[in-house]
């Protein structure tokens, strides 16, 4: 049987993590959780580690300092795959990811390099947003199937990787260490061909805590998108 592990970035999240931990066990009793905490201020390390005293498939990598949320899904996903995890599950600590897909999502990875939610297939997903967020999320979805022709709902964070099929070094192509990671590991999946599948998923907004997104993150992946675009346009491999 696979090795399956479920990675989960935090920083922040003290009220969070508890909540989300029972909603994975309540749809999986066995799952391996990683979580990694960037010495969150709040000492969310502190609740983790109280939930790893009682259940022992709970592990933790800790960071000294906040280094993005990009750069923790690559360091955790590259400790997965050293440690030869063949199924790697991403979500957030923020409630706005429901475990109650991950069964769904591991069943179809056999046939998968990737199976990853998408908010724009039901479109009650993200209603209960703010209208900027939907509008900012939206517009994002747009340019980047105008400018990169990327199909997919490709800002999530919210995938599970098959590491039998996918090699997961191309994900460590992706440089930004900030949010545009997840659309530039899902652009350089694309152009390697690899074989994505999308489930529907609602999403609500979430409701303990403030989200880390802001405005200035928007604009900074829109000049990162463009420096790829351009890159793009003249064939320069991302792997340079």
């Amino acid at each position: 049987m696979s090795k399956k592990i479920l990675i989960i970035p935090t920083y922040n999240e003290r009220y969070n993590v508890p909540i989300i931990y029972r909603k994975i066990r309540k749809y999986n009793k066995n799952l391996e959780v990683l979580f990694i905490d960037d010495n969150s201020p709040d000492r969310t390390i502190d609740v983790i580690r109280n939930i790893q005293k009682k259940d022992n498939k709970v592990k933790v990598l800790f960071r000294k300092k906040k280094s993005g949320i990009g750069s923790a899904h690559k360091k955790a996903i590259s400790w997965a795959a050293k440690r030869k995890y063949k199924l790697c599950i991403t979500m957030d600590a923020d409630l706005t990811h429901n475990p109650k897909y991950i069964p769904k999502m591991i069943k179809l990875s056999d046939q998968y390099d990737l199976v990853q939610t998408n908010r724009f297939l039901d479109k009650r997903s993200i209603e209960t947003w703010p209208i900027y967020r939907r509008i900012l999320t939206k517009s994002r979805f747009i340019l980047l199937k105008f400018l990169l022709d990327i199909n997919y709902d490709s800002s999530g964070a919210y995938r599970c990787y098959n590491f039998k099929k996918l090699d997961y070094k191309l994900l460590l192509f992706a440089k930004n260490n900030s949010y545009s990671f997840f659309w530039e590991s899902i652009y350089i999946l694309v152009r390697e061909k690899s074989k994505i599948k999308e489930i529907k998923m609602v999403q609500k907004y979430r409701s303990i805590g403030s989200s880390k997104m802001e405005i200035r993150h928007w604009f900074h992946g829109l000049y990162y998108l463009m420096v790829v675009y351009i890159k793009d346009l003249f064939n320069i491999s991302y792997k340079q």
